[in-house]
This record gives structure tokens, C-alpha cells and sequence, in this order.
């Protein structure tokens, strides 16, 4: 089957997904219109495409052990000059992103994996364009709010053209763990 390109996150709901989306493509950045807004909680991952079942399990029972959080953007930040990144903040709901990427990587599970950054959860609204356009959506967007209730995650394929599509949504704790793989969770963990 070959190796697939995977990620996992929390998607920013509309209207706020395609109005960032549509600033992310006016500031120049040309990757855009293939990624979907979203919060990262596992950055691109290569994993062999048999092992999508042991994922897809591992993050249902994720999600079976979270609760519904209230997430809230507000403002801009970068991590230039380290990354060419400028990005709306998450000022509610940054813990409870935390826990979940953590899980989402355990060493226990189909994910683990290092960082090549400590996590900060973040929504990107450019990326890798000049430092012109960098400034400008960073100016932009520095009094950007925008705020929802946070209900489950999902895990994204990358496609041949570079496109981010969804596999699957995993609701908070209503994610039932499938009998082969030998336990059923209901979960009971904050995400807090």
C-alpha cells in the first residue's frame, strides 16, 4: 500500500475557516487553498497506509476520553525568525490542545513521534511568503477574534497534489473504540 502523509487536527469552523483561508491566499501564500484552516494537534506524518485502522482506532479512543472545550482566537503572533510562520493566536483552549496532541503522540500508540518544535497551538495565516506579506498579515490581523466550541478533532490526508483532505472527525466522547481492538473506552478524562 505505501506510505501516506498524515495529519491531525482541529478544524476551524466557518464562517471563520474560509474567511482566514481567504486571507491566507491574498497575503501570497500559495499553499492556501489546499490546506484547511485548522488548529495542528499532529504536524505531517508519514505512517504506512495499513496502519490508517490502528490509527483511526487510537485516536477514537483520544476522543473518547476528551470533553467539549471552548476555543477562542484572538490577535496575531509569529515564530520568526525561526520559522517564516505568522499566525492567529489560541488564548482559550491552549491547554486543553495540549492534551490532546500529547495523546494523540503518546509513545504508546501508532503516532509517536518528536517535535521539531516544543507544540504551540496556533492558527497559521501565512507561511514562507515574503517578509513584506508577513508584515502585513500580521498588521491585519492583529485584532482578529473569533471563538467556538470546540467538539472533536479530525485526521487529514495529504493527496498527490498537495491538497489536505479529511479522513474522519472524532467527536468527543462519543467515539466508540471497535471490539478488535480489544477494549471499548468510554472515557472519562478532562481535557483540561
Amino acid at each position: 500500500m505505501g506510505t501516506v502523509t498524515i495529519g491531525v487536527s482541529i478544524a476551524v469552523p466557518e464562517p471563520h475557516g474560509s474567511k482566514l483561508q481567504q486571507l491566507r491566499a491574498g497575503f501570497g501564500d500559495a499553499a492556501a487553498h489546499g490546506i484547511p484552516t485548522h488548529v495542528t494537534l499532529l504536524p505531517p506524518t508519514e505512517v504506512d497506509g495499513a496502519a490508517l485502522p490502528a490509527v483511526e482506532v487510537h485516536l477514537a479512543e483520544v476522543a473518547a476520553r476528551g470533553r467539549p472545550f471552548p476555543m477562542r482566537l484572538s490577535g496575531t503572533g509569529t515564530f520568526r525568525p525561526l520559522s517564516p510562520v505568522v499566525f492567529v493566536q489560541v488564548v482559550e483552549g491552549a491547554a486543553a490542545c495540549s492534551w490532546l496532541q500529547k495523546r494523540v503522540r503518546d509513545a504508546s500508540g501508532p503516532l509517536a513521534r518528536e517535535l521539531q518544535f516544543p507544540y504551540h497551538p496556533h492558527v497559521t495565516v501565512a507561511h514562507g511568503i515574503d517578509e513584506a506579506a508577513m508584515d502585513r498579515a500580521y498588521e491585519e490581523l492583529s485584532d482578529y477574534e473569533a471563538q467556538w466550541p470546540c467538539t472533536g478533532f479530525a485526521l487529514y490526508e495529504q493527496g498527490p497534489d498537495g491538497v489536505w483532505r479529511k479522513l474522519r472527525e472524532f467527536p468527543f466522547g462519543s467515539a466508540v473504540v471497535p471490539p478488535q481492538a480489544g477494549r471499548v473506552e468510554s472515557g472519562s478524562l478532562p481535557t483540561r
